[in-house]
């Protein structure tokens, strides 16, 4: 289990509810249904803690529905990241870049 993994999806996500949502103390339904499912993928993640970023991965473990709602988070949210967690968006730029 990676915990910071797991803090950046849910960083992403709640960006991307408050957003598109209007979700600004607490996730939308349909969102935290992606938190715990993306949460549930770290969780049993056959890398473990050598996990490559989603988009550099071999196994697409994501079913096609959550795989595509993901997509559209990071596509969303991960442009914004430097404003509202930069330092945590420059981990995930170096983790995914390096």
């Amino acid at each position: 289990m990676n915990a910071r993994e797991k803090n950046t999806v849910s960083n992403m996500i709640h960006i991307y509810c408050r957003f598109k949502h209007g979700g600004r103390k607490s996730l939308c339904p349909d969102c935290r249904q992606l938190e715990v499912y993306a949460h549930n993928r770290l969780e049993y993640c056959q890398f473990g803690e050598n996990k490559p970023a989603c988009e550099k991965c071999t196994v697409q473990c994501y079913k096609p529905e959550y795989r595509e709602r993901i997509r559209e988070v990071m596509r969303f949210s991960g442009p914004r990241m430097i404003f509202f967690y930069p330092v945590e968006a420059v981990r995930h730029l170096w983790k995914k870049y390096i």
